[in-house]
């Protein structure tokens, strides 16, 4: 009989946090990883209809690395909506003034355009600074991760051989016997024995 093929179930899915520093890393890598982190395709239990990916958070965005004269030739396009409306903004004003909307757009044109795709984005936390404000987060997914591991060896250790009771001593084993007596050292004036007489001559 062959196993059937597993099937994700919603219970089953355990949500993490990483932290990403953005710090002289190129741009292209660093949301390469963050997307796969979001997507959750760094899990075995990867399901592609499924949300079952982690959180993310950037740090030190502003920092991020491009190759080339990319800061001057790549340019962000958005429309008003009206006529004449279109705005353009390169690669240098961007990072200066909204350096988390660069990671945030990068790793969006790597996530899939439909709901799902929408859902995951929301779980991309960028900043443009060190700091950022979801250190309880990723501090309790440390504790948990860290709990499963020590039930995991806890396991796997073989339980310890249950010691045999010694068996109980009779009372009549402990009294002294006439064999574990010392013996008596011989009495230092017995009598020597007497020599034997001559024989008689003829």
């Amino acid at each position: 009989m062959t196993a059937g093929t597993y099937s994700l179930k919603a219970k089953d899915i355990e949500i993490r946090w990483h932290v990403l520093d953005a710090s002289e890393r190129p741009l292209g890598r660093l949301a390469s990883q963050a997307a796969q982190l979001l997507r959750g395709k760094h899990r075995p239990t990867f399901t592609p209809h499924m949300d079952n990916g982690d959180y993310v958070v950037v740090v030190n965005a502003g920092r991020v690395k491009v190759t080339g004269s990319k800061t001057q030739q790549k340019v962000y396009y958005r429309h008003s909506g009206y006529p004449g409306g279109l705005k353009e903004t390169v690669l240098a004003t961007m990072l200066e003034k909204h350096p988390d909307r660069v990671i945030q757009q990068a790793v969006k044109g790597m996530l899939p355009h439909n709901r799902l795709g929408r859902r995951l984005l929301g779980h991309l936390k960028v900043y443009g600074g060190p700091e950022h404000p979801h250190q309880a987060q990723v501090h309790a997914g440390e504790r948990r991760r860290r709990a499963a591991a020590s039930a995991l060896v806890a396991a796997a250790a073989p339980e310890p051989a249950a010691e045999d009771e010694p068996a109980p001593v009779a009372e009549a084993a402990l009294e002294p016997t006439a064999e574990d007596e010392p013996a008596q050292p011989p009495e230092a004036n017995e009598a020597a024995p007497a020599p034997e007489a001559n024989e008689e001559s003829s």
